[in-house]
């Protein structure tokens, strides 16, 4: 594909250059990677990124990191969205920086990134831009911040596949294993075990994390008060939708609406 190979070009022409990219170019591009590492910062929406093991779900104002040579590709439904991405050259020690990571953009993060909005280039050594931006790098690191943990796993297996396709359409449902099971003519047993090999996860947390999901995109994209979410995504409870919801992003539904408007 030769927007794929132009875009691989672009981002590895100059091996020693930080590059910001302020347009979007990798959305619902194959899978690909690149010689230098990725920040890809998320604003005015949700982004989805998928890799080989998991789909991510990255919430405006998040940011991920991306190792380098890390297999990925982007994607998004929302024509609001503003992303940003900064490629870092080089090895950058510290485990951090080797390991696919959400976090949320902090106060200090944003204010970096304000002060080079109009940045949108290649920089190198030498120049002032290129060590402003080394610096931003380097304090990613030093935050300490949670990592957002909604990370849905995904396999290549029909079946399970097919069920979990299911299950996205039945969230506002009362999903249970048994009934699932017995729908599509299996055992608890064999279900469970299939959840827990395929997908290294049991079939409440996988459930749990479709219906806090679709939460975030009823917040982000519709006009529905948290009660009426709550309910189209299988709560009764507005209290366990809100401390399932902040158990998983670190935020109660309320922070996230505010931080997505």
């Amino acid at each position: 594909m030769e927007i794929l190979k132009q875009l691989i070009n672009s981002v590895d022409q100059h091996p020693d250059s930080i590059l910001v990219v302020r347009q979007q170019t990798e959305q619902r591009l194959p899978s690909h990677q690149h010689d230098k590492a990725q920040l890809l910062l998320v604003f005015g929406g949700i982004a989805y990124l998928q890799t080989d093991e998991k789909d991510l779900y990255i919430p405006s104002n998040h940011y991920i990191w991306i190792p380098k040579n890390y297999p990925h590709n982007l994607m998004f439904n929302t024509q609001d969205l503003h992303i940003i991405n900064i490629y870092f050259p080089g090895e950058i020690s510290g485990d951090f920086y080797n390991e696919l990571g959400i976090y949320p953009v902090s106060k200090l993060l944003a204010e970096m990134l304000s002060f080079s909005e109009k940045w949108h280039s290649d920089y190198f050594k030498g120049s002032w831009e290129f060590e402003f931006l080394t610096t931003l790098g380097k304090v990613l690191s030093k935050e300490n911040l949670k990592k957002f943990s909604i990370q849905l796993p995904t396999t290549d297996d029909q079946r399970l596949q097919a069920i979990a396709g299911q299950l996205k359409n039945q969230l506002n449902e009362n999903l249970t294993l048994e009934q699932t099971a017995s729908e599509w003519g299996i055992s608890v047993r064999s279900l469970t075990r299939l959840f827990q090999t395929k997908l290294h996860i049991t079939f409440i947390q996988y459930v749990k994390m479709l219906r806090i999901i679709r939460a975030m995109e009823l917040i982000k994209d519709t006009d529905l008060n948290m009660t009426e979410i709550a309910y189209e995504v299988g709560y009764s409870n507005i209290s366990a939708f809100s401390n399932n919801f902040h158990q998983l992003t670190n935020m109660r539904p309320t922070e996230f609406k505010a931080m997505s408007s």
